[in-house]
């Protein structure tokens, strides 16, 4: 806990107000037939892919922000346009809760922090969107999911790929099987990364390992491949470099027991370039190369058929079809329990790797 603790100083997350800062008059050009989306925690992502984003999207718009560094707040708001008002910070966010223009609350912070402050937005009552990995384990998942249940708020999960729409064509050939039963399937991710400094990313306990960070995409990848949910994984982890890989592995190598002779093989890793997602079936093959990437995400199949539809940002369609699940009262596209199932799988592969044996999953 005193690692986490250290993160909350570092970050800023236990200041208690920004009264130190100067008033900026900003006058509100919302338009309200969008929903207003708040970010929590202002970090890359949000800086320079979610906010751009909402720049792009039809349903949803920019209004308020959490963050705990108050050296952000002035910038934001004059690139923006977010009034005082509609700033938080950790402390204050329940307070959105009385805010007419925030609609919806994307938590953004590091995995080990999500079910804390997701919790925290599904009790304002407003609706809450999660980045993926969607926590730690499968008990803070069940957690975040009850806590929006119990305000009758819907959540949304950021797995942007499926809302990619060469990504959402293999999620229909998961029903509509066009070469036959898939006999194997195999996603795998990685970067050949030299020095991964020291990111929230590299520190177990706030939720780092790339087995959280991008080996969700592998699993949640063959899961809407395969249409099905594994029933036991075997698993094993790798570092060739303990020097850099002091707390999270450098490799994980997993495989996926989908039942019925159906198997899948994933991996992520630091130590090379990968990024595969392929589908062998009784007559034929396919396969995105990139399966995850912010642009360039496509492929082929075996017939010759192109997988080649490309959309200007991921991001702005994740949003926007998120925001009219609530707009429209639909069920939303990636939901709590689609995360949590992830997770239940990380968990029992990191058993696997620990014991040496296989691990059923329920």
């Amino acid at each position: 806990m005193q690692k986490r603790r250290d993160f909350i100083k570092k970050t800023g997350l236990l200041l208690g107000g920004i009264s130190i800062l100067p008033n900026y008059a900003f006058t509100s050009n919302f338009q309200k037939e969008k929903l207003g989306v708040c970010l929590v925690g202002l970090g890359n992502y949000s800086e320079n892919l979610l906010a751009p984003a909402l720049q792009l999207t039809q349903h949803c718009e920019l209004r308020g922000i959490v963050t705990g560094s108050p050296e952000k707040i002035p910038l934001w708001q004059k690139k923006h346009g977010i009034p005082d008002k509609n700033v938080y910070n950790y402390k204050t966010m329940g307070a959105i809760a009385d805010n007419a223009d925030i609609d919806v609350i994307y938590i953004v912070l590091p995995t080990g922090l999500h079910s804390e402050y997701a919790i925290k937005a599904a009790n304002t009552g407003k609706h809450v969107w999660c980045e993926k990995p969607m926590a730690k384990t499968v008990e803070e998942c069940q957690a975040i999911i009850d806590a929006c249940n119990k305000n009758k708020v819907k959540l949304s999960i950021g797995y942007r790929m499926q809302h990619e729409p060469n990504t959402k064509t293999v999620i229909e050939w998961s029903t509509t099987k066009p070469f036959g039963k898939i006999e194997t399937v195999k996603a795998e991710i990685g970067f050949k990364t030299g020095n991964p400094g020291n990111s929230w990313r590299m520190d177990k306990e706030l939720g780092g390992g790339l087995i959280y960070d991008v080996g969700v995409y592998s699993i949640n990848a063959m899961r809407y491949t395969t249409g099905q949910n594994p029933i036991s994984v075997v698993g094993n982890h790798k570092n060739t470099r303990p020097e850099l890989f002091k707390e999270v592995e450098e490799t994980t190598n997993f495989t996926l027991d989908f039942g019925n002779g159906l198997l899948g093989t994933g991996k992520t890793t630091a130590a090379e370039s990968v990024n595969i997602l392929r589908a062998d079936c009784e007559k034929g093959w396919y396969k995105l190369q990139p399966f995850q990437s912010y642009t360039g995400v496509g492929g082929k199949a075996s017939d010759g058929t192109l997988l080649n539809t490309y959309i200007e940002n991921q991001q702005a369609r994740q949003m926007d079809d998120d925001a009219l699940a609530i707009l429209e009262n639909k069920p939303v596209m990636v939901p709590g329990q689609d995360g949590l199932r992830d997770i239940a799988i990380v968990e029992a592969i990191n058993k696997s790797a620990a014991t040496g044996e296989e691990v059923k999953i329920y």
